[in-house]
Order: C-alpha cells, then sequence, then structure tokens
C-alpha cells in the first residue's frame, strides 16, 4: 500500500473543556483525490479544517504525519504546503483581491502566475480592485478560491466553499475542484450532497466528532448519504 498523503490518529478538540467537539478523530488522505466531509450541523467538520489549519490550540492527537514522516501543524514547512479557504472570512479587509494576492505568494515563497482564466470563471472582474471588506459575502469567496487555486498547495482545505456563490460560479467551481487532483489533495466540507457527489473519490460522513461511514467509487450517490445522514439524526 502506499504511503498516504496526510495521516492524523486519535485527534480531539474542543472550545471548552464542557464542549469537546472532535473525539479520537482518525482520517488518511491520499495523494491526488478529493475528499469530502457531510455531516449534520455540530458533527465537527468545520473544527478539524480548523485544527488542520492551525487555528484551534485546543487539542491533542497521537499522531500526525505527512507524507510518511512526523510534522507538526504549526511548522513552517507545513504551513506551506497548505491553504485554507473558510466559509466566511473577514481576515485581510483593507487588501484589494490583487493585494492579497500578491501578500499570499510572497508568504509561499512562490511567483505569481496569470490568475486571469480564474478571474473570468468565477466572474470576479469587476471586484480585482475593491477591498474585501467591501466586497459580498459571495465575491469575498471568490477572492479566496482564486487565490487557493492559483497556489496549488499539496493539500487544498475547503469548508462549505459553495456558500454563497452563483450558480455559475458554483459549477466553475465544481470543475476546479475536480481537476485538483493533477496538483494535489482537496478535503472539503459541505451540507450540499451534489457537490460531495459531483466532485469526490471519497466521502466521510461525521457524526458527534468522528467518522461514522465512508462511501467511495460506485458507492458515492445521493441517496445512501442522505440515508446515512437520517439515521445519523434518528439515533
Amino acid at each position: 500500500m502506499s504511503t498516504p498523503l496526510l495521516a492524523i490518529q486519535n485527534l480531539s478538540a474542543w472550545y471548552g473543556r464542557e464542549k469537546r467537539v472532535l473525539s479520537e478523530f482518525s482520517l488518511e488522505l491520499e495523494e491526488h483525490e478529493v475528499v469530502g466531509l457531510i455531516g449534520l450541523n455540530g458533527a465537527g467538520k468545520t473544527t478539524f479544517l480548523k485544527v488542520l489549519s492551525g487555528l484551534l490550540p485546543s487539542y491533542t492527537l497521537k499522531e500526525i504525519k505527512f507524507f510518511g514522516r512526523p510534522a507538526k501543524l504549526r511548522d513552517q514547512s507545513f504551513k506551506l504546503c497548505r491553504y485554507t479557504v473558510f466559509a466566511e472570512d473577514g481576515s485581510f479587509g483593507y487588501f484589494t483581491f490583487w493585494e492579497y494576492l500578491s501578500y499570499v505568494f510572497s508568504a509561499y515563497k512562490k511567483k505569481q502566475p496569470d490568475v486571469s482564466e480564474l478571474i473570468r470563471g468565477f466572474h470576479f472582474e469587476n471586484n480585482t480592485d475593491t477591498l474585501l471588506k467591501d466586497l459580498s459575502t459571495g465575491s469575498r469567496k471568490k477572492a479566496f478560491l482564486i487565490t487557493a487555486f492559483a497556489l496549488k498547495p499539496e493539500l487544498l482545505f475547503l469548508d462549505e466553499p459553495v456558500n454563497g456563490l452563483d450558480f455559475e460560479s458554483t459549477e466553475y467551481l465544481y470543475g476546479q475542484i475536480a481537476g485538483y487532483k493533477a496538483y494535489g489533495t482537496v478535503l472539503f466540507s459541505s451540507h450540499i450532497l451534489e457537490s460531495i457527489t459531483l466532485t469526490s473519490d471519497r466521502v466521510f460522513v461525521l457524526e458527534k466528532g468522528q467518522i461514522r461511514q465512508t462511501f467511495e467509487g460506485g458507492r458515492i450517490n445521493a441517496a445512501d448519504i442522505r440515508e446515512a445522514l437520517c439515521y445519523e439524526n434518528d439515533v
């Protein structure tokens, strides 16, 4: 068997000791795949992505390995291999898109590419010189998505990426996610079944901070995933 790109064992995370969100959570990601996380509100999807992004310090884990080697989530070497787009992000509000893009590529020590195709695909042409704080939620999301797909990190984390997008941009996003396997691995959370079934190689159903079911290949279909979620709600 090949060595997983990212392997996490027995992760627990909380916002207060009385509010444990993830409990003994384990997951492996392979190179060049798209993995979807789905679950009811409070299942732990966003919390998991926050831990992976180094934004939630209140966690414990047994082990994390990146390319088979021990890693630390907040080490610079790991940070440069990941990028996260959150469902809502008010950071860098006084940057324009161009300023933010330049900042990110400088921070990641990469040469800034031509992003004109991504700008057209996300219908962002009229917003590139607007301060991020003055953009709508959907347009601000597009700024971060364009940056993410231009950056092409080995690990791309997307938290509810469809939220706030118009129909045409959503369709374009699906194509970008599905095609990202040529560059790296995508882990994304969503409550929209269509986004999961159209793009994912594997789907993890989260319940109460743990992976309760896994779907892959031909087993990824809306009916079975919906049934798993309804079962979770009834238990």
